[in-house]
């Protein structure tokens, strides 16, 4: 009975292990024995696993040597044996880990970690919004969820990808959902409008459904399913088409010199994106629109979910807005 349990306990533990186990119950085995059989050239039992372990790697020092016939028999067997079986080991260890490495490129790992950021959908915005986070030391692990993505290479991107259908249950299990600390989900650009904004509401659903308290910032493309997306519980709804929108109204306006638009695209390439409650900031750029301080400028204010860039809007900053700076990179000149 007790080595039908043993047996049960030993084939269910990862092959890595178990090969540990087997490996050193016979670097311990043959150790003991050539102790045993010659006490004053292997004067302890620890000299004698130290033997095996050198002798079974082919490693070779020659520090100790058997000098019977037992003994030089027990190393044959040590040899035929113990050899084969480290050698397995190691090529098992290094296969094992490649196999998770790609598994974990393939997306088929679940993610074990915390406070993590998980983002739905693979597109440029992402990928630019995880170049920012990956700079930023402060942030949280990123967790990645796509469908369409068959591959990301771990160790070029350094987050960790889940390939899955983002409205199952098992998939935002995989990415821990319930420990996540902000869920951001994009919109599908491979879709129409209506269809990735329907898309996002149920994935926001899904994620409510395992999680009533997490923050779920989502990206709508239209204006109808606003109410719907409040009512999928989503936290923080952007419309990306009413900020395009804008740059493109403000382009439009301009009678002569550099258009704003051109300014707007030279600074989302070349600053990075800051978001401060403007009570914090009011008395520095009340004055005037594109004021600076500390390096930043002000590009516009959030004010009861509209991005305002108009002028004279921006001039009666109120508390409640969020202002919408810009600093510039470093080695990065904003050149028009």
């Amino acid at each position: 009975m007790i080595w039908f349990r043993w047996s049960q306990f030993y084939f269910h533990i990862p092959i890595i292990l178990r090969l540990l186990l087997s490996v050193s119950f016979f670097m311990i085995l043959f150790g003991y024995l050539i102790h045993l059989v010659e006490p004053t050239h292997f004067e302890s039992v620890f000299d004698g696993i130290w033997w095996a372990i050198v002798t079974g790697s082919t490693v070779g020092y020659g520090d100790y040597v058997p000098l019977s016939f037992l003994g030089k028999a027990i190393a044959i067997l040590l040899i035929l044996t113990g050899g084969g079986l480290l050698t397995f080991y190691m090529v098992t260890l290094s296969a094992t880990s490649i196999q998770h490495e790609e598994k974990l490129s393939n997306g088929q790992i679940s993610f074990k970690g915390k406070n993590h950021i998980i983002i739905v959908g693979w597109n440029e915005r992402t990928k630019q919004l995880i170049t920012f986070l990956q700079a930023d030391h402060r942030a949280h692990p990123v967790v990645l969820i796509d469908k369409s993505l068959l591959n990301l290479p771990y160790q070029k991107h350094m987050l960790h990808f889940i390939h899955d259908d983002p409205t199952r249950d098992a998939c935002l299990d995989k990415a821990n959902i319930k420990d996540a600390s902000i869920v951001l989900i994009t919109a599908d650009p491979n879709k129409n409008e209506s269809e990735a904004d329907r898309q996002t509401i149920l994935t926001a659903l899904a994620v409510r459904g395992l999680n009533n308290e997490v923050p779920i910032v989502t990206e709508l493309l239209t204006n109808e399913q606003k109410e719907n997306a409040k009512r999928a519980g989503a936290t923080t709804i952007i419309r990306s088409n009413d900020f395009m929108s804008n740059l493109f109204f403000q382009e439009l306006r301009q009678i002569e010199g550099i258009g704003s638009f051109d300014i707007y695209i030279q600074l989302l390439k070349q600053m990075e994106l800051s978001f401060v409650p403007a009570e914090k900031e009011i008395s520095y750029f009340l004055q005037q629109t594109f004021h600076q301080k500390e390096g930043r400028f002000l590009l516009g204010v959030i004010r009861e979910e509209k991005i305002l860039f108009d002028a004279k809007l921006i001039k009666s900053i109120k508390k409640k807005d969020t202002l919408i700076l810009m600093k510039p990179k470093k080695q990065a000149p904003l050149s028009i």
